[in-house]
């Protein structure tokens, strides 16, 4: 195993990802939960259905270490002490703000606190709180959202819809393609989502008219939460970019595929898309990612990333093997107890053009500041094959061949009723099997 100190430059592998550790929380040590002791993931929580304050937690097996009551002990000291009482509020902004070394500094005193063989497990065990009887708000105050578009396989999927003979735009390759989205309307797993209205124009229209969009899609994404951010008129460095990226969770971006067909030229996407974002509760730190890790490639005959999107260390290890699974819940399925049809399985690795790293020197590269909390979404996460696909505009060919499900009933958009269901996970021969939780959102009617 490396043991190696917190680096700006590079997340390395130390003893908080030794697959040898064991906690004192059962549920952490089975080898399939999406907690073990070597993620430590960040939410925010509370008791269900109770008026307490909401505050922030780490997911250790089936239960949620509470910060603040950890806090009260003073069982820390130095910069673990400092971040942990930046915990002790409703957001994770303030931690978030402190940095890397200090986050890497909680994370470890977190990990020798929770070990099976933790002096402290008695007092610590009256800070545990059940996962099953909490309820989460968003993990951070998110000032600023910005959803980018880096699978190259959901670009060109979606550009042979709308332009066969070149379904890249010549710009794709060289530079993340992005917009600014609505941070108010993201909302935390277990969302539920009316039916959006707009302006829908369709084929052999002139006039269009006001309508609920009857071509209502998700996309499959994954977040990244900013850290620590930059002044305005600064630059992130792609060698300093790991050191502002705080951690990664799920995110589907709604799309109603008719609304955005008739508003999006010349300025993209706008009602078609501001309408509801949900991400997963917790946040997988950087660090926790570290073991899963994989070179970032570029196909030689494709253009090579500008001097500032590209370095050694991003070519060494910029990409992710995180395995992605999308399913969909009917409302017969639930009234029925039938489990959810899996409609895709994909990887990160094989599915994004462009890094985290890079998408965040990409955004600062104007002296844009970047602050504590603000959320950058990857874009549809899309493979090369079929069954990897991250939306239903692509799985059903634009509305043109329906999907069946497990239970007879077919789609080519969604219908009122409809939950999407996103999970992942994170697995390698050296390390445990780390996980992102999961991902929920579904679908309300709504009237004119």
């Amino acid at each position: 195993m490396v043991c190696c100190p917190y680096n700006a430059v590079m997340t390395f592998v130390n003893d908080t990802h030794n697959p040898a550790l064991k906690s004192f929380v059962d549920s952490a040590n089975t080898g399939t939960t999406d907690f073990p002791i070597q993620n430590l993931p960040f939410a925010v929580f509370r008791r269900a259905g109770s008026k307490e304050d909401f505050r922030c937690g780490v997911a250790i097996g089936d239960q949620v270490l509470d910060l603040t009551a950890l806090g009260k002990m003073h069982l820390l000291s130095g910069d673990a002490a400092q971040a942990v009482q930046a915990c002790s509020e409703s957001s994770l902004n303030r931690f978030m703000a402190l940095g890397a070394a200090s986050w890497s500094a909680l994370r470890a005193s977190l990990s020798r606190l929770l070990s099976i063989d933790s002096p402290h497990e008695g007092v610590l065990r009256g800070c545990l709180v059940p996962q099953a009887d909490v309820e989460y708000d968003l993990p951070a105050r998110i000032g600023d959202y910005t959803d980018f578009y880096a699978s190259v396989h959901h670009a060109t999927n979606v550009g042979k819809l709308f332009r066969p003979d070149q379904p890249l735009l010549p710009n794709y390759k060289w530079v993340p393609i992005g917009y600014h989205g609505r941070a108010s309307s993201v909302g935390v797993s277990g969302q539920a989502l009316k039916r959006p209205v707009g302006q829908v124009c369709g084929a052999g229209q002139t006039v269009p008219v006001l309508q609920a969009s009857r071509r209502l899609d998700f996309e499959l994404e994954m977040g990244i939460f900013v850290g620590n951010g930059n002044a305005l008129g600064s630059r992130v460095s792609i060698d300093e970019a790991p050191s502002h990226l705080f951690g990664m969770c799920l995110l589907n971006d709604w799309s109603a595929r008719d609304i955005q067909g008739w508003e999006y030229q010349p300025l993209g996407p706008f009602l078609s898309k501001n309408f509801g974002t949900t991400i997963s509760p917790w946040i997988v730190t950087n660090e926790a990612l570290a073991p899963f890790r994989k070179p970032f490639v570029r196909d030689a005959a494709d253009p090579q990333p500008l001097p500032y999107l590209t370095s050694d260390n991003n070519s060494a290890q910029g990409s992710l093997n995180v395995s992605l699974e999308l399913l969909i819940e009917t409302q017969a399925m639930r009234d029925t107890g039938t489990v959810p049809h899996s409609l895709s399985r994909g990887n990160y690795n094989d599915a994004a053009y462009w890094t985290p790293q890079q998408l965040i020197a990409h955004h600062t590269v104007n002296g844009c500041n970047l602050q504590p909390g603000d959320l950058l979404g990857t874009g549809t996460l899309s493979g090369p094959t079929a069954d990897s696909l991250g939306s239903l505009l692509e799985i059903t060919e634009g509305g043109k061949k329906a999907v069946t499900l497990h239970n007879g009933q077919t789609r080519t958009f969604l219908e009122d009723g409809d939950t999407i269901i996103m999970r992942a996970h994170c697995e390698s021969d050296a390390a445990v099997r780390i996980g992102f939780g999961e991902c929920r959102g579904v679908i309300l009617a709504v009237e004119l």
